[in-house]
């Protein structure tokens, strides 16, 4: 066998095993120099002449044993479809498409929308196998359906658990488990009312979401309410909030730092405006919250998990000096807090890659100072944002201005690296 014929064959099997497979898949996996598999998988395999190979050494050294084993036959086998969160995608990243047969299985989504009888492109696809649940947060919508692949048999009860706790606690639950094999089983409830004991591993979750009375819905556009974050003070209000996130304009397979995060709210609605999490593993989305204080730290974390982008990194740290220490160079940067400290823009002017964008918020007469001097030497977009809000008056009402906000926004010579 050359090394230009397709040497990798990755075999997508459902939960029936090898009986639900081809006679021409069979014979490639009993003619397989190499089997590789995770223990569920190669128990599924009689016993051939292959070596055996499985996941436990970690995805790394299996990929480069796999690499060892290049012009033999190697035979992977995967869940469904393994382009589907599988291995196929993992091994996609590291070999070429002309060296892989991929042969895929109806996957668990394709499964669980027939016995649903939705629309598979109308619902949210997601998995929290390795990931953490609070991802889910972020899809909630009145009406909205998901279907997730669950971590183990705990999976659903937690789920249903942040349901309710996010205030979608009359939304419908159907543990589907065992997906087309002889062992397949269906367990419906509500999520407030979830009782039913852990079942199996392998399940996947398909959830109609409802809201409960009272509830408020958190939409994916920038502009959250001020009280959806926990905070101290330190918060970029809702309207400049989103004033500034249409200037940062998010783009999927970008890099943001968001420096003097104080709450986190610049970093986690950016998360929230771009691709989820399927993409985020290999870095669509991504931001960096740094803070120096470390109970600000812990809020940031904390709204993150709540509002659904856990993924969100925050590093503790005094910015300008602890810029130097990360890596790599960001497409955008947002300055909220400490913009006349001495170095900070030029900093993260430095730092920001070419073809990205350096936004600043001032609010004081000695950041707007600074956002001047910068912008007279660099260039950019000088904004003056002013919001003013009704409030009462003894009797009355009358609108009260909030502090005007002085913006600039730059962007840096060069072709966007991402």
């Amino acid at each position: 066998m050359t090394t230009g014929t397709p040497w990798i064959t990755v075999v997508g099997i459902g939960d029936d095993g090898l009986d639900g497979l081809s006679p021409a898949t069979r014979a490639l996996i009993d003619g397989a120099d190499l089997l590789v598999g995770g223990d569920r998988h190669q128990a599924m395999v009689p016993v051939t002449r292959a070596e055996r190979l499985t996941w436990a050494c970690g995805l790394t050294q299996a990929m480069d044993a796999i690499e060892s084993w290049r012009g033999r036959r190697v035979v992977v086998l995967a869940t469904g479809d393994p382009m589907c969160y599988g291995a196929g995608a993992n091994l996609a990243r590291r070999f070429r498409p002309e060296e892989m047969r991929i042969l895929p299985f109806p996957g668990a989504f394709t499964l669980a929308a027939a016995r649903m009888g939705w629309s598979l492109p109308d619902v949210a696809t997601l998995t929290v196998h390795g990931r953490p649940l609070e991802i889910l947060a972020l899809h909630l919508a009145p009406g909205a359906r998901l279907l997730v692949l669950s971590r183990d048999g705990k999976t659903p009860a937690q789920a249903a658990a942040l349901l309710t706790d996010r205030g979608y606690g009359p939304s419908t639950l159907t543990v589907l488990e065992h997906l087309g094999g002889p062992r397949e089983r269906r367990i419906d409830g509500i999520a407030d009312t979830w009782s039913a004991p852990r079942g199996a591993d392998l399940n996947t979750l398909a959830i109609r979401c409802r809201l409960a009375h009272g509830a408020r819905p958190l939409a994916r556009v920038p502009g959250l309410p001020d009280d959806a974050f926990e905070n101290d003070g330190q918060l970029t209000k809702q309207a400049v909030r989103a004033a500034t996130l249409a200037a940062l304009a998010p783009l999927p397979g970008q890099l943001m730092w968001d420096v003097g995060s104080g709450s986190g709210s610049i970093a986690i609605e950016w998360l929230r405006s771009l691709p989820d999490w399927r993409l985020a593993a290999r870095g669509a989305a991504r931001a960096i919250a740094i803070e120096r204080s470390p109970e600000r730290c812990r809020a940031i974390a904390g709204n993150a998990a709540r509002l659904g982008v856990p993924q969100l990194q925050v590093v503790e740290g005094e910015a300008p000096a602890i810029l130097a220490t990360l890596a790599p160079a960001p497409d955008s940067v947002f300055v909220g807090g400490g913009v006349a400290t001495p170095g900070l823009l030029e900093a993260c002017w430095h730092a920001v890659a070419s073809g990205g964008r350096l936004v600043a918020n001032a609010v004081t007469i000695e950041g707007a100072a600074r956002l001047f001097a910068f912008a007279n030497c660099h260039g950019g977009e000088l904004s003056r944002i002013a919001v003013a809000r009704a409030e009462p008056v003894g009797r009355l009402t009358a609108f009260r201005a909030q502090m005007e906000v002085t913006q600039l926004t730059v962007l840096k010579p060069g072709a966007p690296t991402t």
